[in-house]
């Protein structure tokens, strides 16, 4: 074939190419600007479409007329109480305590044994935490208050009996008592020498009242009862009754009724005039 008709044969090629290149470029940036054109009224097309469908020709059974809704998250259950926890803890203990007892076979007894002795393992450990935590704080410790041991209580009791006699020792320059009793009465006989004992030592000022009009050996100097009792607001009928009386403030202070030791007798004295509530225990 000549040369000049294979020039001409690739200029007809070049040409057709050129020209089927120019023709598709627009059909093809005619299709992307269809797409987006067609993908803006979408989510409206459906919308259409699924009214058309299910309200007017009722195809529901065909169609997802009524669109799943997404599973819901729950939230987290909360933690359970630590009170809830050893109610539980405390239930679960009845319960195979009980089904040991009616049913003992061998493994339910086992069972509760295992599950009582973990029970006292923790509470071994919470006692042993607990002493290790009071040893670390003396305001939790009430043994420096109140000590326990013998060497301590000893020593605490001496200090206590010397404070409360130096208490006792001024006690006569404000109070007096007032000793309520019968000739009748047992208790009286061994609570008189008592009252008369506390009171020689400390210098207090006695005034006895016979509730029944008779007389007292360790008492001579005694009053018969002109309804004093009643008007300090005390119990009439108990005997023998000791009322330590507040010369500066003008009241009775009721000490006790019944039989007394000594050494009670001064310390309910020592208390209610020198301690206010609670400071001593």
């Amino acid at each position: 074939m000549p040369a000049h008709a294979n020039k001409a044969a690739w200029r007809l090629l070049a040409a057709c190419a050129i020209a089927n290149a120019v023709c598709v470029l627009p059909s093809a940036n005619a299709q992307t600007t269809t797409t987006q054109d067609d993908a803006l009224p979408r989510a409206e097309t459906d919308e259409r479409q699924d009214s058309f469908y299910c309200a007017e020709r009722r195809l529901g059974y065909w169609f997802y007329c009524n669109r799943p809704k997404p599973p819901e998250q729950k939230a987290p259950a909360p933690a359970a109480s630590a009170t809830s926890q050893l109610d539980a803890i405390t239930a679960t203990l009845r319960e195979l305590k009980a089904k040991a007892i009616l049913e003992p076979t061998p493994a339910n007894v086992t069972a509760y044994i295992r599950f009582q002795r973990a029970q006292l393992d923790q509470a071994s450990l919470f006692s042993d935490v607990w002493q290790r935590a009071i040893w670390q704080d003396p305001e939790l410790d009430y043994t420096l208050q109140r000590p326990v041991s013998t060497l301590g209580k000893r020593q605490w009791q001496d200090s206590r009996s010397a404070e409360r006699n130096a208490a006792m020792a001024q006690l006569s320059e404000r109070y007096g008592l007032f000793y309520f009793f019968a000739q009748s009465c047992g208790a009286c006989e061994v609570m008189s020498p008592i009252v008369q004992s506390v009171a020689s030592t400390w210098h207090i000022a006695v005034r006895a009242i016979s509730t029944d009009g008779g007389p007292s050996r360790h008492f001579p100097n005694y009053t018969v009862e002109t309804n004093q009792r009643t008007r300090m607001g005390l119990e009439p009928k108990i005997t023998p009754a000791v009322v330590l009386w507040d010369a500066q403030t003008g009241r009775p202070i009721p000490i006790g009724y019944g039989v007394m030791s000594a050494d009670e007798l001064q310390d309910r004295i020592y208390l209610l005039t020198s301690k206010e509530a609670g400071r001593d225990y």
